[in-house]
């Protein structure tokens, strides 16, 4: 980073500001500059009881979790118990989904590079016991998949799940205590839990919901653990960015960073993705990072390597994205010198597009994509189904075409665009591409 000196009544107030801007209840932010970590807080953990956001609050930081499980297999990793391309099944003799090839062939890194095509968001609670991952493995046995193995990308909290099983039988310990082991005491991490009786012991946030609600659930089942469970204060995820950027977890950090895989939508979040961790550039620097999502909650991790920038955003619910976007810019152009990529929005001139050949239904494990034409545009509904499905409300778009494949729609009330990118496989066969999940065509 650069000499800048923090003005830290300027970061506070402007945390506060955009809080209020995008109707977000509690926020906590935490950056490395200048050789310490700066740590702000600002709103409410819960607007129900009005207790203060500190910057030892802890929040759910939802996917950021993966590159911690990503982390905790490189580490086996580096000790030989395995490589990122042996079998799944080598490692978990047990394991089975419904394509008996992809049983015997899917690999370590597929699973961390969500290229294995295994339907991803299967949300299952099996107990709250330490056999909760076991049993999460056996409920696989039937599940299909969303894409042939290997031919596309698509979001897949499933494959964490199973990856957090094989550190299970490698370690002999439940996910929950190789974390501890493998990172969390290594770098003197005291507020990083998943279990609710620990996250209990410290201010923890409550998600809220599009009304501005607390949620009336706070978290998700006890089996996501790998793919999403940790809670954690701000410093202590900048804390763990760090460690990526030198060797006091893995031996050769880098080897996590190195592009795995291009994305069909290039525009969510990023243009590709390595093991566990999200790749960028902005304005000729290279960025890794990862989002995170739970009911009601967000996460952000920033790291910059060549600048030594790391920067964490933690919230609870609003318009967090457009927060992310417009406190996250602020704070890399002013220490860093470093520019955001812009957003993909609607273009200047219009775009004329034959839009009939993408209506139809389009549906995998946890959601159903009804897309049909109305006064020539294209019109998205977006159900959730399955186990969250109670929870999640439906999602409407208007689609605005940006070239032939591409297109962005904006929420009611939203800030920012969602991007949708319609494609084809190898094969012929139809997918839409948003949210950093492959959904195909199935009429």
């Amino acid at each position: 980073m650069t000499g800048t000196v923090v003005d830290t009544a300027h970061w506070n107030a402007r945390l506060a500001e955009l809080i209020t801007e995008f109707d977000v209840p509690g926020a906590s932010l935490a950056f490395w500059h200048g050789g310490e970590v700066h740590s702000f807080a600002a709103g409410v953990l819960n607007r129900d009881t009005g207790t203060p956001v500190s910057p030892d609050s802890l929040f759910q930081i939802g996917s950021v979790t993966k590159v911690w499980t990503a982390t905790q297999l490189m580490l086996l990793a580096e000790q030989g118990r395995l490589t990122l391309d042996t079998p799944v099944v080598d490692l978990l003799p047990e394991f089975k989904v419904a394509d008996a090839q992809v049983t015997k062939s899917v690999t370590v890194r597929q699973l961390l590079t969500h290229t294995s095509g295994i339907d991803g968001d299967l949300f299952l609670d099996t107990s709250r016991g330490d056999d909760c991952l076991e049993k999460y493995v056996a409920a696989c046995a039937d599940l299909t998949q969303n894409h042939p193995i290997g031919e596309s990308f698509s979001y897949c909290n499933t494959g964490f799940v199973i990856a957090g099983r094989i550190i299970e039988r490698l370690t002999g310990k439940t996910w929950d205590a190789a974390l501890r082991e493998q990172i969390c005491e290594p770098l003197g991490l005291t507020h990083t839990w998943t279990l609710p009786e620990d996250v209990l012991r410290f201010g923890a946030a409550t998600g809220h919901v599009e009304d501005g609600k607390a949620t009336p659930v706070w978290g998700l089942p006890r089996a996501m653990g790998p793919a999403g469970l940790i809670c954690a204060r701000a410093s202590d995820v900048v804390a763990f960015g760090r460690a990526h950027l030198g060797t006091e977890l893995l031996a050769e950090p880098t080897g996590m960073t190195e592009p795995q895989v291009d994305l069909p939508n290039p525009y969510t979040l990023a243009p590709q993705w390595g093991i566990g961790w999200i790749l960028d550039e902005w304005s000729g620097h290279r960025v890794i990072m990862h989002a995170g999502n739970t009911i009601g909650q967000s996460a952000m991790l920033w790291v910059v390597p060549d600048t030594g920038t790391v920067v964490c955003l933690l919230a609870n619910g609003g318009e967090t994205s457009a927060l992310q976007r417009a406190l996250g810019g602020e704070l890399f152009a002013t220490l860093a010198g470093v520019t955001m990529s812009p957003q993909l929005g609607p273009p200047e001139t219009p775009v004329a597009v034959d839009v009939e050949q993408y209506a139809g239904v389009y549906e995998r494990v946890g959601n159903r994509t009804t897309v049909s034409v109305r006064d020539g545009r294209l019109h998205m509904l977006i159900q959730t189904t399955g186990e969250l499905a109670d929870i999640s409300p439906d999602m409407e778009l208007t689609l605005t075409p940006v070239d032939e494949t591409t297109f962005v729609g904006q929420r009611e009330g939203a800030t920012l665009w969602d991007n949708v990118v319609f494609y084809r496989l190898a094969d012929g066969s139809q997918y839409v591409h948003m949210g950093v999940r492959a959904t195909p065509r199935t009429s």
